[in-house]
C-alpha cells in the first residue's frame, strides 16, 4: 500500500481540519477508498497510487484557498473537491466585481463561477437566460445587476415578473385583494431587493413606479423602455406567454429570464415557453444563455444534497 505524508507549514491545523476534525472527516467522505489519518501537522493518506495523487492536488488547492483567505468552511471544501479550478470554486469574498453595495454596506457580489459568467453575460447581452435549479442565486444575481443599473443610471426603472402559476397551491383561496394575494408570491424578488436597498427607499421606490413587481399577465401591450427586466420562474410560461414577454423589449432595456426546467408547474401536454425559447434562440446574437448547476447552490448545503437525491428519482421516472 502506497503513503503520501503531509506536513502543514504556516498552517493552524486546529482551523485547517476543522472542530473535531469535521472537514477530514468531509475528505474521508470524498476519498472513501483511501485510509486518511491526521495527527498534529501531519497528515498521513494510505492507498492506490493514482488516488494518492488526485488526494494530494485536491488537498494542495485546500491549503492554497486557506493560505490565501485564512478560512475553510464545507461549502468550499465541496466546491474545491468537485471543481476543475480556481476559477470554479472562488467565493464571492475573494473573486469578481462588487455588484452593489446592499443595507450596512454589504458587498454583494456574483460568488461562483457560473453566476460570474451571468454578470459577463449581462454586459455584453440585453437578453439573457439564466437557468439552474433552486439556490443557485440566479434570482439573486439578477436582482443585483438589475439594483446596480438602476443606481447608475443606465435604466430608469425595474420590472420584475413571474408567470401566476402556484406550486400546487390556488391564488383563488388565498385571503385579501390581488395585491395582498401576489405579495406571497412574488416575495423572493422582494427579499433580494431588500438585502440590496434601504426599506424606506424601496417603498418609495415601489409606490412611484421606479421598481414594479407584477405578474407576468400584467406585461400585455406594455413596451418596455429604459428598464432592466426580470422575468423569474418563466419555466412556468407558456409558448403564449413568453413570446408576448420578449417582444415587449424596448429601447434600452436589458431582460434577464430565470428558470429551473425541472420545476414546471404547468398543466400536462402544456409545453413550457422557457424550453421552446432556449431551443429556438439558442444561436440568435445578442441573446446570452448560462446554465447553473448544483455546484452554484449557496443555501444550505444540505441544499445541494436535496438537488442530488431528487434528481435519481427524476431521472428513473
Amino acid at each position: 500500500m502506497n503513503e503520501l505524508l503531509i506536513e502543514l507549514s504556516e498552517i493552524s491545523p486546529r482551523e485547517f481540519f476543522g472542530q473535531q476534525n469535521e472537514h477530514i472527516e468531509l475528505l474521508k467522505k470524498y476519498f472513501p477508498k483511501l485510509k486518511i489519518v491526521a495527527r498534529g501537522s501531519k497528515i498521513r493518506v494510505f492507498g492506490d497510487e493514482e488516488m494518492l495523487e488526485e488526494f494530494d492536488r485536491r488537498f494542495t488547492m485546500l491549503m492554497d484557498h486557506f493560505g490565501k483567505y485564512n478560512k475553510l468552511d464545507e461549502n468550499t471544501i465541496e466546491r474545491v473537491l468537485t471543481s476543475d479550478s480556481e476559477e470554479d470554486y472562488q467565493t464571492s469574498a475573494e473573486s469578481g466585481e462588487t455588484l452593489v453595495h446592499g443595507v450596512s454596506g454589504k458587498a454583494i457580489k456574483a460568488q461562483t463561477a457560473n453566476q460570474r459568467k451571468m454578470v459577463e453575460l449581462s454586459k455584453k447581452n440585453d437578453l439573457v437566460f439564466a437557468i439552474g435549479p433552486a439556490g443557485t442565486g440566479k434570482t439573486y444575481t439578477g436582482v443585483a445587476l438589475a439594483v446596480k443599473a438602476l443606481k447608475e443610471k443606465q435604466v430608469k426603472r425595474i420590472i420584475l415578473t413571474r408567470p401566476a402559476v402556484e406550486a400546487g397551491e390556488n391564488l383563488g383561496f388565498l385571503p385579501g385583494d390581488l395585491k395582498e394575494k401576489l405579495d406571497p408570491y412574488m416575495q423572493p424578488l422582494y427579499d433580494g431587493l431588500r438585502d440590496m436597498i434601504p426599506a424606506e427607499k424601496l417603498e418609495t421606490f415601489i409606490e412611484k413606479g421606479v421598481i414594479q413587481i407584477a405578474p407576468l399577465a400584467f406585461m400585455r401591450g406594455r413596451t418596455l423602455d429604459n428598464a432592466f427586466v426580470i422575468l423569474d420562474e418563466a419555466q412556468n410560461t407558456t409558448h403564449a406567454q413568453m413570446k408576448m414577454f420578449l417582444t415587449r423589449m424596448g429601447k434600452n432595456a436589458k431582460f434577464i429570464i430565470t428558470g429551473d426546467p425541472g420545476q414546471i408547474d404547468l398543466p400536462r401536454r402544456v409545453i413550457s415557453g422557457l424550453k421552446e425559447a432556449l431551443l429556438i434562440l439558442k444561436d440568435v446574437k445578442g441573446v446570452g444563455m448560462v446554465y447553473l448547476d448544483d455546484k452554484d447552490v449557496i443555501r444550505h448545503r444540505l441544499v445541494k444534497k436535496i438537488i442530488a437525491a431528487y434528481k435519481t428519482i427524476e431521472h428513473n421516472e
